[in-house]
């Protein structure tokens, strides 16, 4: 069914809220606001406890230690995902990201997924094997509409729907995120959201340019304003419009300036990052691909927040295809916000592994696939 067209509303930063079940999927957008963090600060829960789990991730080492790293206990599995049973099947590493959150605050908990990999077939692999109960889920997001972080979302859905509490709320940036893409380098199709799967797993999907709480303990962070020495660089273009099963984005949901036939490159004003607030300790920020730069996307996080102390990064810094000098701007942009502790995954790059071994080897953590971050007041 095609997505109803959306309405206008007055001017209270852009907002949608995508029904997934019932009659369709409504949309309704508002302009985008001229600068994200600029409203008042969203009140974040000081927590107790925050476990961060990688489900999906490039890197795979069965024989990598556990052990406290700082004062964060890092759990590496390797072959022993269980401690009454032999090896059997493996976690399946794959280019990609998604992660699990699992927080605390006196006895509420809070268990959320962010992202989904790149395939179903890992994603479903590797929850069952971490023991990560679907149905125990409150909340999910996704960063943005790149397809090694949601390829295993209708998959997931598909396996997992009836599991689901019915009316969970799935989190992402603005309409862009649901654009079809492809590459620029060579013109190949690189996927799109699956709607239908969307609004057969009644769920409920909000779409926002804004700042918002996600399950009571987590902060989207909303748009992630382009500031200082980071750039974005383009692996793709996205084109307005939908197909004929009503996937991509309606044209009129997009800016004039965006609605181009013929294709427009990804500037992923739609790209979100997640965040937590770990009691005396600080954020801890979640980037997922950070394609609007990691620097940029803790500095989002500290604005819509109100909060200045980072106490972790963790995930893709999408420093792979950038220069030296420009690996070592971000570094130095992270160590100059006091970040306690550096996790870099997916998009990364060795050479920002590295240099951060070589300049803040106390700072950096290496997580695999299966690693588990945790962090407590």
């Amino acid at each position: 069914m095609t997505p109803s067209r959306p309405q206008p509303r007055p001017a209270l930063g852009r907002r949608a809220f995508l029904a997934g079940a019932g009659a369709g999927l409504a949309s309704l957008l508002l302009p985008r606001p001229a600068l994200a963090g600029t409203a008042a600060a969203i009140r974040l829960p000081q927590l107790d406890a925050l476990e961060i789990k990688v489900v999906t991730d490039g890197l795979s080492y069965a024989l990598a230690k556990s052990g406290p790293e700082g004062d964060v206990e890092v759990i590496r599995p390797g072959h022993f995902l269980s401690d009454t049973a032999p090896p059997d099947k493996a976690l399946i590493g794959e280019f990609g990201l998604s992660l699990h959150a699992h927080s605390r605050l006196g006895t509420e908990t809070r268990r959320v997924l962010i992202d989904f990999g790149y395939t179903p077939e890992a994603i479903n692999n590797n929850l069952a094997l971490l023991g990560i109960d679907v149905a125990q889920l409150d909340a999910l997001v996704l960063s943005h509409g790149h397809y090694d972080h949601f390829g295993g979302l209708a998959g997931f859905l598909d396996t997992h729907r009836g599991a689901l509490k019915p009316g969970i709320a799935f989190h992402l940036g603005d309409e862009e995120a649901f654009c079809a893409r492809r590459y620029t380098s060579n013109g190949k199709d690189y996927g799109v959201i699956d709607r239908a799967s969307l609004k057969a797993s009644n769920i409920r999907v909000v779409s926002s340019d804004d700042a918002a709480l996600v399950a009571g303990h987590a902060l989207n962070t909303g748009h992630i304003p382009q500031a200082g020495f980071e750039k974005v660089l383009s692996p793709t273009g996205f084109k307005a419009g939908l197909d004929a099963h009503g996937n991509g984005c309606p044209v009129d949901a997009l800016p004039e300036d965006r609605r181009s036939a013929n294709g427009t490159p990804d500037d992923f004003h739609h790209e979100i990052a997640t965040a937590y607030h770990v009691r005396g300790k600080g954020l801890v920020v979640l980037t997922s691909c950070g394609h609007r730069g990691v620097v940029n996307s803790v500095k989002q996080a500290r604005a819509a927040s109100g909060i200045d102390k980072v106490h972790a990064v963790i995930g893709g810094f999408h420093l792979a295809p950038h220069n030296e000098a420009y690996v070592g701007q971000t570094l130095d942009g992270l160590l100059a916000l006091d970040v306690a502790h550096i996790v870099p995954l997916h998009c990364s790059g060795e050479p920002f592994f590295d240099l951060a071994r070589a300049r803040a080897p106390e700072r950096l953590i290496r997580a695999y696939v299966g690693t588990s971050l945790k962090f407590s007041a």
